[in-house]
């Protein structure tokens, strides 16, 4: 694990881009005050920032733009030697992503509570997602299981399927 006094000048150099793409482009009204860059053996491979409100798109945060952008860069959907670095810690669906991207480490500026103090909260997400289903804010019904389930049937039989 690499810890602060660990980190590199390469490590310090990736995370000043993603802190000044973060401030660039919320001054420029493209969204919230995050950026992130994805880095693949020393160089980096894509950047993201917040785009929420210019693209009217919730899930527009810069950790997703920047991991869409890689994976477009790299024509892969795992960026299992890539690095993250990103100007706030993720929220909980940039750490999802992060993890269905299978990225190699993380490294983040700001915490979770810095962002949360300034209006950027998302404790209520967290504890969301550690509910069971019948007792989450939004109603969350299951139906048409069985139906459902041909789908994925049909996959495990299918013999060309791309694993991930």
């Amino acid at each position: 694990m690499i810890t602060q006094q660990g980190a590199s000048d390469d490590h310090r150099r990736f995370m000043a881009e993603a802190i000044r793409l973060s401030i660039e482009k919320m001054v420029d009204n493209h969204g919230g005050p995050f950026g992130a860059v994805i880095v693949r053996d020393g160089e980096i491979v894509s950047n993201g920032y917040n785009c929420v409100t210019s693209r009217n798109d919730p899930t527009s945060h810069a950790e997703i733009v920047a991991i869409r952008n890689a994976c477009t860069e790299l024509n892969t959907f795992q960026l299992l030697d890539c690095q993250l670095f990103t100007s706030c810690e993720p929220c909980p669906m940039c750490l999802g992503a992060i993890y269905w991207a299978r990225l190699k480490d993380v490294f983040y500026a700001c915490t979770r509570d810095d962002a949360a103090s300034f209006g950027f909260d998302d404790r209520f997400i967290y504890g969301e997602v550690s509910q069971p289903t019948d007792q989450r804010q939004i109603a969350m019904l299951q139906i048409l299981r069985e139906e459902a389930m041909e789908a994925f049937r049909r996959w495990d039989a299918k013999e060309d399927r791309t694993q991930y």
